[in-house]
């Protein structure tokens, strides 16, 4: 008896357990629903209210003149509250949309996914379909009434004034997860700046977001503004960019490189401000508008030309000849050599053993303002060895190779300038790590040669290149080369007014800038003179696997110089067959504001030329 009483007296106390189990899980999850989440709230506040984003315009992007490049268009979302949808006639709503119940169930699904929606909830607003024409959007209106839960919301999309200078420009699409993840502004349909300013200068182009609150009766209907719109956000517009570039001038650039490969860089030295920046092959940014945005950027992915890829900031070259000035530069203040003091034989090429590089046909010996203007190998390769061999200076090798890395980087090589577009490439600059590692430690100057004349290791940007024809331009300096001028009519911060002194003197500046003048007055650059100002230059004929690639590297004028130049065309021969004539159009392009009616036939024949790449004309 005292057993069964046990007994009973136990499985009360269970029963008891579980009832107080049941109760604080029923407690736990009242707390959990009306504290810490906001679904009721949610669904409260969508009975009686609408809040409606109201999406900032853009800021609009001029180039350095003040001519329009891209502006804002008018443009219409589909928008759907999941849980005010009522006896939905499917089929209806699609034919409306102009498309398939397909399309609507995926779409649906894809809007439910929070792996590819994190911001979703069934009590808020959702982009069913975006970027509606303004013909869609009168079409649909027609017929919204007939579809309980979903509104049309404005907005505007990029839209364009010309074809050129998609690389610089850049495009705007839609946010992805990871966007949403690092930047609490965006939720799932927001759009986003993808590459060119429109990514680098984001933050100030998008604006704010602003909200209106609308009131609903008991049926849903709008009734108007909730208190007159007293707490309403107006949106804050962005801001205006003003570009350095000069839109007629990167046009020019463009038609040049038309059916071509390569890339055209032009800087004002006393700024550092980008002039032009052409990448060819390119594409029309109308191309990245739209609901065709995602098939348009699989096609430009897919081409094997790379269209998408900026060759001026991204693109990987031996600089070739035009490399020669940095050497001269760092020979003339390490004292390997003397301006006029130190001539270099050239026997058709520099001759060290069983080692021969070549070269062209010219007097030997020669100094080095004749060697620049010649472009003689030999005179570099020369000095570049007793540079390495000089163990009095420089006790090992590995020592001398450190110096003259340290000179290259001061000049800009080596690293990211800094260019406020996103993607720019390092290049590469070898160091004596790189070549220990090759040679297991066994190596001299004579093993690395090439990098003397702009071959080997060694390979630079466009935007690099040019940059070195700036800090020659400036004798000894440059500022970060920059595509922005001016953000809403203020001038940017330091980073781009800053000058970066290398280590070379001003006065052996001097002496390249004279070698460089009679390149143009009567050595290889010879096409790019021109009577109203003085023309500095450097071809520059980079080896490659095909045929040898074609550079210019140049400023004018001579003195107090406007613009320093670079032209890269792959495939394109020696550097006076491409390089130096076209580079010859740019700088009189913006310097006398128009070609004359020879250049402009020059310019029409360049235009049409077309070099052959394998299997594909460009």
């Amino acid at each position: 008896m005292a057993d069964k009483d046990y007994k009973l007296e136990k499985r009360k106390f269970v029963l008891g357990g579980v009832a107080f189990l049941v109760i604080l899980l029923y407690l736990l999850r009242l707390f959990t629903l009306q504290l810490l989440s906001d679904d009721y709230q949610k669904n409260a506040d969508s009975n009686a209210f609408l809040k409606s984003i109201q999406f900032p315009a853009r800021g609009a992007i001029r180039d350095r003149n003040g001519e329009l490049l891209v502006y804002n268009q008018p443009s219409y979302d589909i928008m759907v509250v999941e849980n005010e949808i009522k006896d939905l006639d499917t089929l209806e709503l699609c034919e409306s949309l102009g498309t398939t119940t397909e399309w609507f169930a995926n779409r649906m699904a894809e809007i439910k996914d929070k792996r590819k929606n994190p911001g979703y909830s069934k009590y808020t607003q959702q982009i069913l379909r975006s970027q509606l024409s303004a013909e869609e959007f009168c079409s649909f209106r027609e017929k919204l009434f007939r579809f309980p839960g979903f509104y049309i919301q404005r907005r505007s999309i990029r839209q364009y004034t010309g074809t050129t200078a998609a690389h610089i420009l850049g495009d705007v699409g839609e946010v992805n997860p990871a966007d949403i993840e690092a930047d609490n502004y965006y939720q799932s349909g927001d759009y986003i700046g993808k590459l060119g300013v429109e990514r680098s200068y984001e933050k100030e182009l998008r604006g704010e977001k602003g909200t209106e609150i609308l009131l609903r009766d008991a049926r849903g209907r709008i009734k108007g503004k909730y208190q007159d719109g007293k707490f309403d956000q107006a949106p804050v517009p962005g801001k205006n960019l003003t570009l350095s570039i000069d839109i007629k001038l990167q046009e020019l650039g463009e038609r040049l490189m038309k059916n071509k490969l390569g890339s055209i860089v032009a800087i004002e030295p006393s700024t550092g401000e980008v002039l032009c920046m052409v990448s060819s092959p390119s594409y029309d940014p109308h191309l990245m508008v739209g609901r065709q945005r995602g098939k348009n950027n699989n096609l430009l992915q897919q081409d094997p030309m790379k269209p998408l890829l900026n060759r001026a900031i991204a693109g990987r070259y031996p600089p070739g000849s035009t490399f020669k000035t940095s050497q001269a530069l760092t020979f003339l203040e390490e004292g390997v050599i003397s301006p006029t003091g130190t001539a270099y034989p050239c026997s058709h090429g520099f001759h060290f053993g069983r080692l021969t590089v070549g070269c062209h046909g010219h007097g030997s010996p020669l100094p080095l303002i004749p060697a620049i203007a010649t472009s003689c190998n030999g005179f570099f390769c020369w000095g570049l060895y007793h540079m390495f061999s000089n163990r009095t200076k420089y006790p090992t090798v590995q020592d001398a190779m450190t110096r003259w890395k340290d000179y290259m980087v001061s000049m800009g090589f080596g690293y990211p300038l800094g260019i406020d577009l996103p993607g720019e490439n390092r290049g590469m600059i070898p160091n004596a790590d790189y070549y220990d590692k090759a040679y297991k430690g066994s190596w001299n100057g004579v093993t690395v040669i090439s990098i003397a004349i702009g071959q080997g290791e060694v390979c630079l940007t466009p935007l690099q290149i040019a940059n070195l024809g700036a800090t020659i331009a400036n004798r000894g300096y440059y500022i970060t080369p920059h595509v922005v001028k001016e953000v809403q009519g203020e001038a940017l911060d330091s980073t781009y007014s800053k000058r970066h002194y290398t280590m070379v003197s001003q006065r052996n500046y001097e002496y390249v800038v004279q070698g460089m003048r009679a390149a143009v007055t009567g050595g290889t650059c010879r096409s790019a003179n021109n009577s109203m100002y003085e023309v500095c230059g450097k071809t520059g004929t980079a080896q490659n696997r095909g045929q040898d690639h074609s550079a210019f590297m140049g400023f004018a004028p001579k003195d107090n110089p406007k613009i320093a130049v670079a032209v890269y065309v792959e495939n394109g021969g020696f550097g006076a067959h491409f390089g130096v004539p076209i580079g010859a159009l740019i700088m009189e392009q913006f310097i006398n504001g128009k070609l004359s009616e020879a250049s402009e036939a020059k310019a029409a024949e360049f235009e049409n030329k077309v070099i052959k790449y394998g299997n594909y004309s460009r």
